[in-house]
């Protein structure tokens, strides 16, 4: 779970700390820099928001009516010494807001809030012994084009490290010539894009000719077998990609193991 927590109080963001500090939350502090927050937020997966409504330099609640532009789904958690209600916000933050955290606030009152957090991020499951699928909070996961599919295994197959246009093209489009391939991997791109919005998880990161993958909510056979040597590995790995057989070899040295 990826929060943002924004307060001009030093003190303040002291004391979220530590109240999360035992928690898997990923929090990123910022008192009142307007921008660097919306700079941040547009280009990070965020989950929520928890913001001061009155500081010397941001109005908060405008601030929230820009970052829901940005995130749409954003959760919204307002912490205030003021006796801010729903009434004061607009119909556009209303439909984000959780609640408010009025200070001093207790432990309590906060992990109440982050466990409704958590309940609103889904959790994408990856399979991909013998095939591959995406099942998010349960459902599959229908991509819209065979070749965003396969642009997002070889996501999962990278494991967290960066995949640049160059590597997506000589795994996918090896056969096409540089201009056709560039402009068949911006087209899974952008369905890739429009499918992980479909279903409301944003665990991809879709930088300039990069694609950075988020593993904060995803659950995947292959990163756990690489990581315990539990799992149902027999001998096959996103079975219906060619591209796939170079990853057998340490997989079936983890199997020799066993």
């Amino acid at each position: 779970m990826k929060i943002v927590v924004i307060d001009d109080e030093l003190y303040a963001l002291q004391s979220f700390l530590g109240e999360v500090v035992d928690r898997d939350v990923e929090c990123r502090y910022f008192r009142d820099d307007e921008q660097a927050i919306l700079s941040y937020i547009a280009k990070n997966s965020v989950d929520a928001v928890f913001s001061d409504v009155n500081m010397p330099t941001i109005d908060g609640l405008k601030l929230a009516e820009k970052i829901v532009d940005l995130k749409k789904d954003v959760a919204i958690v307002f912490i205030t010494g003021m006796p801010v209600t729903m009434a004061d916000l607009s119909e556009k933050l209303r439909r984000n807001t959780l609640g408010f955290l009025y200070k001093p606030y207790s432990a309590n009152r906060l992990s109440e809030f982050l466990n409704l957090i958590q309940k609103r991020v889904p959790l994408l499951s990856v399979r991909t012994f013998d095939g591959f699928d995406c099942f998010a909070d349960g459902k599959l996961v229908t991509f819209t084009s065979a070749k965003s599919k396969e642009l997002f295994a070889l996501l999962i197959a990278y494991n967290g490290n960066s995949l640049t246009m160059t590597d997506a093209i000589a795994h996918l489009w090896q056969d096409n010539d540089v201009e056709k391939a560039k402009i068949l991997y911006r087209n899974a791109v952008f369905r890739l894009r429009k499918t992980l919005t479909d279903v409301g998880v944003d665990c991809v990161g879709f930088g300039r000719a990069v694609l950075t993958l988020d593993k904060t909510n995803i659950s995947c056979d292959y990163w756990d077998y690489l990581k315990t040597g539990g799992g149902a590995y027999r001998g096959e790995f996103l079975k219906n990609y060619d591209w796939s057989i170079e990853y057998l070899p340490p997989l079936d040295a983890i199997a020799a193991k066993s």
